[in-house]
């Protein structure tokens, strides 16, 4: 992915640009099921490998924290779940997402952790202390930093998601 001020529907490969053109192509594909669910799950489907390609090229193929480079332990996570984004530029959008271990995005999921502004992570009271030991400090990768709109998503996260008294700015 380039670095700059363009937005990811305006990078030529990027997830939002690509998904048009899949989400045709896989109408056209004859299913059993009433078309607007299976338009529904398509949708939902081909942005979700969208997203994760994104997000492979913008962390490198690692995870933002931990560094590991084994893509079937990586998750794409969704900074404002797919659920609550108010359109398809919001799911899509590199910005709102990290690639994840698999205990790091389930601890992301569930509001046990966060992110503050500088990338550091901040956990919640309720997560156990053998879960907090397990993850480790951790800390987004330096060489990778968070941008304004990665900061955007995550005052979300922090007043929506977070379990746990309000993330402070350093």
């Amino acid at each position: 992915m380039r670095q700059g001020s363009s937005s990811p529907s305006t990078i030529p490969g990027s997830p939002a640009s690509c998904w048009p053109k899949a989400i045709t192509k896989a109408a056209g594909r004859r299913h059993s099921w009433p078309g607007a669910e299976v338009e529904a799950l398509v949708r939902r489907r081909l942005g979700q490998t969208e997203f994760r390609a994104g997000l492979l090229d913008y962390w490198r193929g690692s995870c933002a924290v931990t560094g590991i480079a084994q893509p079937e332990l990586l998750r794409a996570s969704h900074i404002k779940p797919w659920a609550h984004c108010g359109n398809d530029a919001e799911r899509l959008d590199v910005y709102n997402g990290f690639l994840l271990t698999a205990d790091w995005d389930a601890a992301f999921d569930a509001g046990l952790v966060s992110f503050d502004t500088d990338g550091v992570a901040v956990f919640s009271p309720a997560l156990s202390q053998a879960a907090h030991t397990r993850l480790g400090a951790g800390r987004l990768h330096a060489d990778r930093p968070l941008t304004d709109k990665h900061r955007q998503y995550l005052a979300w996260h922090a007043t929506r998601v977070f379990v746990g008294r309000p993330i402070s700015s350093r």
